[in-house]
């Protein structure tokens, strides 16, 4: 069997071990597996191939991996929907208390509640910030 063969089963055992652990490691890995069955594949020698294979995993996961893994938990840079409305200033189109009350965020008209339970009503014209939405509800709490 040529080297180059085997190069390419050890890749595709560790792509599958990438599929199912998610690590980023596996996947690197198999990229060096790939890269020194390349240098297989030229018929150059086992040596050649180990180096090439150290030099691509080493490669990988010392640069590549942290600059994926920072991209992987950044949050997403654009909100939509009602997690977009959340921070958002509004004006209160009729009086804002605990069990009812209606506000107009950006041009829409929402129901709204106050955020705090049992306190005071927010009269009408007042400025309020838009702390969370709960199903076609907004929670309000008035501006300082």
């Amino acid at each position: 069997m040529h080297s180059w063969i085997g190069w390419l089963i050890v890749a595709a055992v560790l792509g599958v071990a990438e599929l199912l652990t998610t690590t980023l490691a596996f996947g690197l890995i198999a990229v060096a597996a790939l890269a020194a069955a390349v240098v297989g594949a030229f018929h150059l020698s086992f040596a050649l191939q180990l180096i090439a294979f150290a030099v691509a995993a080493g490669a990988g996961l010392v640069f590549v991996r942290p600059i994926a893994l920072r991209h992987i938990k950044q949050p997403p840079q654009l909100r939509t929907g009602t997690a977009a409305l959340v921070g958002r200033t509004a004006i209160v189109l009729e009086e804002v208390t605990d069990h009812s009350g209606r506000i107009r965020i950006d041009g829409e008209e929402w129901s709204s509640r106050t955020y705090v339970d049992d306190s005071p009503a927010i009269p009408v014209g007042a400025k309020v910030d838009v702390m969370q939405i709960k199903g076609a509800t907004a929670l309000v709490y008035p501006r300082e």
